[in-house]
């Protein structure tokens, strides 16, 4: 099937939604007069509760009893009258002149003055049922939305197809097959190759193995994937293993797990294997390579072919946020997974994942966390690679189906189900595992690495944190990487 990519953004576009005629304009006009008034009345109160504590503490004043006579703040006008003319410029954002004079005139519309804050009126619009101020909204954002643009336009016009297919997706059908795409799959593989942020998450998971089986007296280890993707990260894995100090050879077994979830290998997999080979008698490490197609629910030491003497290692790198969890399906197989794999009694499991709250949130808080998200990595691709790359095109039409998979989609279509770091803790303790601390070595070892080259990596960050390994740009977390045991 042909991935979807983003909709072309345009204000003439009357396809779907978009040609049921003109909201009715006082209704969009009341309506973000609401939420103007909401956001006041909250800003306002917010502002007069923080003034209260502070006067309290300055006072000394512990009496509850008496608060409310006492207060200079909250029983003075002039007091009220300065914070009103204080929050006013806040809530002058959110003026509905815009709509009201965009339905006036067809053929000039305002400039959006907050696209995020717009994107999530439009979500909001959505939630309440209220599609032709939603459709009214995202007609206005089309006008400032760019695909070749800067990286705020780039991620206005994916947020307007992806709610766009939200209003109305028999038009705009959201893309759900295309996610398990040959297309995809590379899009997304050239993501980790050329992100910082991506490609130090598989590298810190290596670290971590080697640093596990370090102490294993029979040099055997035994690595098992879920999603071997282009097998990119044993190569480096091969790398790192070479560099230890033993007094006999070393034995890497890789076994990569086919399951109705990841699909079955397919041709690529051959020279994956060749690769590794050929890499493997270079650096004088005796490889195996096995692929074992196996349902969760069966798998074993004796299914799997792991031996007494091997220590034994689980990779999960960016695979597990794409199993269905409780609130999809009562058989909960994101942790089952973790349960079978626990029985496995495995020396090291190398967990990396993006750190977005993107599965159980409500629908608003999911269309924002995308743009916090989605917004920072797309500043962090115009910062490592030229828009007119192939492969950056690519890696964004990729990252376009991502965005709106998560936001468009509901239940089983929804394969984008993202989780921060957190719920993944949460998850690890309930199967059973307990934190393996990533050392300090590690942590400046990958930002030795980060900083390599003639220009290094400004803007990018590497940080531990709850025993954790977390890449960023620009203070925003991307991705983490953990060990557990």
């Amino acid at each position: 099937m042909t991935a979807r990519h983003p909709l072309p953004i345009s204000t003439a576009n009357t396809n779907g939604v978009l040609s049921s005629g003109n909201p009715d304009c006082s209704a969009v006009a009341s309506y973000l007069n609401q939420v103007q008034n909401s956001l006041y009345q909250e800003s306002e109160e917010k502002m007069m509760n923080r003034l209260h504590e502070l006067e309290k503490q300055l006072l000394e004043d512990n009496n509850e009893e008496e608060e409310d006579t006492v207060s200079v703040v909250t029983n003075n006008d002039e007091w009220s009258e300065t914070i009103k003319n204080l929050i006013t410029p806040i809530s002058n954002h959110l003026s509905p002149a815009s709509s009201t004079s965009s339905c006036s005139s067809s053929m000039e519309s305002p400039p959006v003055s907050s696209p995020k804050q717009s994107i999530v009126e439009a979500a909001t619009a959505i939630t309440d049922g209220k599609t032709n101020v939603a459709v009214q909204i995202l007609t206005r954002l089309a006008q400032v939305a760019d695909v070749r643009g800067s990286s705020e336009q780039r991620l206005t016009a994916y947020m307007v197809s992806a709610l766009r297919s939200r209003v109305n997706s028999t038009e705009y059908p959201p893309p759900v097959m295309e996610l398990h795409s040959k297309e995809h799959a590379v899009s997304t593989q050239n993501l980790y190759e050329i992100s910082p942020c991506f490609k130090l998450g598989f590298m810190a998971a290596n670290l971590a193995i080697v640093e596990a089986v370090a102490d294993h007296p029979s040099n055997i280890i035994h690595v098992i994937d879920f999603d071997i993707g282009q097998g990119g990260q044993y190569l480096h894995l091969l790398h790192a293993l070479a560099t230890k100090n033993t007094d006999y050879p070393i034995s890497l077994k890789i076994t990569a797990i086919t399951t109705e979830f990841t699909g079955r290998a397919d041709s690529r997999v051959n020279s994956i294997e060749d690769d590794l080979k050929t890499l493997a008698n270079k650096v004088g490490i005796s490889l195996i390579f096995n692929i074992i197609s196996c349902s969760i629910t069966d798998l074993s030491r004796e299914k799997l072919g792991i031996e007494h003497d091997e220590a034994l290692a689980v990779n999960f790198a960016y695979r597990l946020y794409r199993l269905p969890d409780e609130s999809v399906t009562t058989e909960n197989l994101r942790d089952e997974l973790l349960r079978r794999v626990k029985g496995l009694s495995p020396k090291v499991v190398t967990l990396v994942e993006q750190e977005l709250n993107g599965n159980t949130a409500a629908f608003v808080a999911r269309v924002n966390e995308a743009c916090g998200y989605y917004g920072a990595l797309l500043d962090s691709l115009d910062a490592t690679v030229s828009k007119d790359e192939t492969g950056r095109v690519k890696i964004e039409e990729g990252l376009s189906r991502k965005l709106t998979n998560s936001v468009a989609c509901e239940g089983r279509d929804r394969v984008e189900r993202c989780e921060v770091f957190g719920k993944w803790r949460a998850r690890m303790s309930m199967a059973g595992f307990g934190p393996r601390p990533m050392s300090q070595q590690i942590a400046d070892s990958l930002l030795k690495r980060l900083n390599s080259g003639p220009r290094g990596n400004p803007g990018f960050n590497v940080n531990e944190q709850s025993g954790g390994i977390r890449f960023g740009w620009m203070g925003k977390t991307l991705t983490v990487a953990s060990a557990w045991c």
